[in-house]
């Protein structure tokens, strides 16, 4: 018998892209029907899977939320993105355990409440709306690596974010290091001035 991978990942509480990971990594093989063009999992597979998945239910994980906008000023928008989250996670049965809010550019590997998850790793699922508000770079070997600590980062929306916040964070970047470089009296300067050269390019 054969099982759609999508029934799966809807057994385990997971997305297909989950699935698709784990399989890069040599952890589950799929099958795929010519025919249809679908992709299944043996009978055998499916099984070992799922009693892995019982050894703690949905309701015994501990979920975590993550958002992050750029800028204070696209604060209202950090709240609409944590509600998001939040209709997610009830719709699929999970049980929310913390919520974290913070305002700080994808491309900062120092954000404070980042770091904070991190060092205690006190949960099982971490839920971001996209990948780039975990990190603007790298977030596949962040996956990686929490995966072979048996946690679980769950992406909501695949598609990137809009150009306005990449934009946001690559400044908040040039403002960073034009700081370090030039000292902060001329770092808003400096940084106009490279993003106004980056502009007529």
């Amino acid at each position: 018998m054969k099982i759609r991978i999508s029934k799966l990942a809807k057994d385990l509480g997971i997305t297909k892209t989950t699935l698709y990971n784990w399989r890069k990594e040599g952890k589950i093989t799929f099958e795929k029907d010519e025919k249809n063009g679908y992709n299944y999992v043996s009978e055998e597979t499916y099984n070992k899977f799922l009693n892995i998945s019982k050894k703690k239910d949905k309701s015994e994980k501990i979920i975590y939320l993550y958002s992050r906008v750029s800028t204070p000023q696209r604060k209202e928008n950090l709240k609409t993105q944590e509600e998001r989250l939040i209709s997610y996670a009830n719709a699929n049965g999970y049980r929310i355990s913390r919520s974290i809010k913070e305002i700080g550019s994808g491309f900062n590997d120092n954000r404070k409440e980042l770091q904070k998850i991190l060092n205690e790793l006190n949960f099982d699922v971490l839920i971001v709306e996209h990948k780039d508000r975990l990190t603007r770079v790298g977030f596949k070997y962040l996956e990686t690596l929490l995966n072979k600590l048996d946690k679980e980062i769950i992406v909501v929306n695949e598609v990137d974010t809009d150009e306005k916040s990449i934009i946001e964070d690559f400044i908040s970047i040039i403002t960073s290091y034009t700081a370090r470089i030039y000292g902060n009296r001329r770092k808003n300067r400096k940084s106009e001035e490279f993003i106004r050269e980056l502009k007529s390019k």
